[in-house]
């Protein structure tokens, strides 16, 4: 896929989104109050609690006792779009979303069948739930995969499952693209916002955001996710990357713009790393197929002594530019590029700006044979 394409790709992924949101058919207006009702059958004994989201956290609200029928009724006075949990006899949670409807639960505590009629808002949310769970599944397998693998200490089964779980985050973030862009504007879409990377997708992020805030002016959560926005946009992909001057094993300050003119990945990384040091040989190989084409690597060390650096940067055979101030996470360039863990990269363009992040394994290969093959 092409640079081009891979831009088009993704504004047609916002504008399609923002479409969608735009195009959403004017809400009710706002009472303040909505109605939680429904049936349990077959329920055990105790009651239903119900829990109300803020930004502190969940914080229990009431609990709701049922008639002789497995029947319940509770009115919900909220100040705006609230998310919700119900927890039925500590046996199963049902997450809602209330705004200006009224919500139907039915609910078969033998057959695990559940109906939600109303709280178009709550039913979209489901869609999210559902997707997450069908994900979860998919990481608990792959997780099960990895723990035989380290069992066997087989680091090609290791290499491989690491590759797959990236494709699996990639693929559900598509398909929960997919179904956030079919939400007509739902404030319920903010539960699936945490799913996403904000790294690879915020430009998608902050549209969806943007658009939900016109909907939603005064709620918290969206003010919430603006802020954070708003101190990641300097490093979003197509952003010029910001300056790293930092020495050399030699002592020789180095600067980031000094290769300008080229495809450099930025490679955070250390020698007592071993992910890291795991992904070494890859990057060797890569580099040594297209340097003399236009790559370039720079590699930031967050090692804390020179003697582990450079016996590092011996022993894997790196042959490019590296620089460290030996401070750990404490470095200069990590706070910059705010970095809480490593491995980590920024793949930056011939321009200085940023083009990419956290590739490694296949998707660095990928990048790579895209930009040079």
């Amino acid at each position: 896929m092409t640079n081009k394409i891979v831009q088009n790709y993704v504004v047609f992924l916002v504008l399609f989104s923002v479409g969608m949101l735009s195009c959403a058919e004017k809400e009710q207006a706002f009472t303040g109050q909505v109605e939680v009702a429904g049936q349990i059958k077959n329920a055990p004994e105790g009651v239903l609690v119900l829990s109300e989201y803020t930004q502190e956290g969940a914080s229990v609200l009431d609990t709701i006792a049922l008639d002789k029928n497995g029947k319940f009724t509770y009115q919900v006075s909220l100040e705006g779009p609230t998310f919700y949990d119900l927890n039925l006899f500590d046996e199963k949670t049902i997450r809602l979303a209330l705004y200006h409807e009224d919500v139907e639960i039915t609910y078969d505590a033998a057959t695990e069948e559940l109906e939600i009629a109303g709280a178009k808002d709550t039913q979209m949310l489901r869609k999210i739930d559902d997707l997450t769970g069908v994900y979860q599944e998919e990481i608990n397998a792959l997780n099960d995969e990895y723990y035989q693998a380290m069992g066997d200490r087989d680091q090609q089964a290791i290499r491989g499952i690491q590759e797959k779980a990236m494709a699996l985050e990639s693929n559900h973030a598509q398909r929960l693209k997919e179904v956030i862009n079919g939400m007509e504007g739902s404030f319920a879409a903010l539960a699936g916002l945490g799913m996403l990377n904000p790294r690879n997708d915020f430009a998608y992020l902050d549209s969806l955001v943007d658009v939900l805030a016109q909907r939603y002016p005064d709620m918290k959560m969206i003010s919430s996710w603006k802020q954070e926005l708003e101190e990641l946009r300097a490093l979003s992909i197509g952003q010029p990357a910001p300056e790293i001057e930092l020495p050399d094993p030699d002592g020789n300050l180095v600067k980031l713009s000094d290769l300008k003119g080229k495809y450099v990945l930025i490679d955070f990384w250390a020698g007592w790393c071993k992910p890291c040091r795991d992904e070494n040989p890859n990057v060797v190989r890569l580099y040594e197929k297209y340097k003399d084409k236009g790559f370039e690597v720079f590699g930031v060390s967050l090692d804390r002594t020179k003697d582990m650096w450079i016996k590092a940067i011996e022993e894997d055979g790196l042959k490019w530019t590296q620089v460290s101030d030996l401070k750990y996470f404490n470095s200069e360039a990590a706070a910059t590029y705010q970095i809480n863990a490593i491995p980590a990269t920024y793949m930056v363009d011939p321009d200085g700006n940023i083009l990419a992040k956290d590739l490694r394994g296949i998707t660095l290969e990928n990048k790579l044979a895209e930009l040079f093959d």
